[in-house]
């Protein structure tokens, strides 16, 4: 670890730890639709409301709205601030890593396509725009702000990458640094290939947690929820097609109808295979455990 001491009310150095970590995600991120779930360009912007709380993101026609592929960078820089918090070390806002750090925490690979793709995710989270009522002590009050403050590359004589420096916001920073509003995830994660079953993984992740007898959301709020474009008809095909392929690392997934005729997803913990090996299981997970909303 090494800072930079810089004037006062500037921030220092954090230079992100080259070693495995254990992925952690803020849950609020997982809760609620922040990303683009579509791997085409998304400049419509999701509105949400539900009870208090209001999201409104909003993307630029040059770059599109930031996706959940593009947030993996979030997560990647969540493990490395709690990893370094819970060992007494010293973090910031301003991060410092190589290329190849991020993309091998993430699983990608390390060709010149996987760095161009780094940088095209890194501009669309600093250029999406985000407005929440998320954690404010009022709900008339918003809290504005981008994914990532500012960024830049440091590169050598011949044009190759050296390092990328990047400044996160104080919103996503301060939930970051709270221990009950971080859950470990299941590395598979970062294999999961479609938009929507990543957003399921992060969803029943932090309402399922690690309960017995599982949980289950109305679809249609589910729908709504997801921020998707999709209409519910295509929607609710391609839950039932994660259903048929249980992608899902961790957890077992249903379709059921309630006793009003409604369509539920359910989801439960997969079972555990005696045989495996201690070091198979998964983490506890660090926190409060919040029940959804049905």
């Amino acid at each position: 670890m090494q800072l930079r001491s810089t004037d006062q009310g500037q921030l220092d150095l954090f230079r992100a730890r080259p070693s495995v970590i254990t992925p952690r995600d803020a849950q609020d991120l997982m809760s609620w639709p922040f990303f683009s779930l579509a791997k085409s360009r998304r400049v419509t912007p999701i509105d949400f409301r539900m009870g208090e709380v209001s999201i409104r993101v909003e993307a630029t026609v040059e770059h599109g709205m930031a996706t959940i592929w593009d947030a993996d960078i979030l997560i990647w820089a969540a493990s490395q601030i709690v990893d370094a918090r819970d060992k007494g070390l010293r973090t910031s806002r301003l991060m410092a890593a190589t290329p190849y750090e991020i993309l091998a925490f993430i699983e990608r690979g390390d060709s010149a396509h996987s760095y161009d793709r780094l940088k095209a995710a890194l501009d669309r989270l600093q250029s999406t725009t985000v407005a929440t009522s998320i954690r404010q002590s009022s709900e008339r009050r918003r809290h504005r702000f981008s994914w990532i403050n500012e960024w830049k590359e440091r590169m050598d004589g011949s044009g190759r990458p050296l390092g990328i420096e990047l400044i996160l916001p104080d919103w996503f920073y301060a939930g970051v640094i709270d221990d009950a509003l971080i859950l470990t995830i299941d590395r598979q994660y970062f294999g999961l290939t479609g938009g929507l079953e990543r957003w399921l993984y992060r969803l029943v992740r932090k309402h399922g947690g690690r309960q017995t007898y599982g949980w289950s959301f109305d679809l249609r709020h589910l729908h709504v929820k997801s921020g998707s474009l999709s209409p519910f008809k295509r929607f609710t095909f391609d839950l039932r097609e994660i259903v048929r392929r249980q992608p899902l690392p961790g957890y077992r997934l249903g379709l059921s109808v309630d006793p009003n005729g409604r369509s539920r997803l359910n989801f439960r913990l997969s079972p555990v295979d005696p045989f495996a090996s201690a070091s198979a299981t998964p983490c506890a997970p660090r926190g409060r455990t919040t029940k959804a909303v049905k």
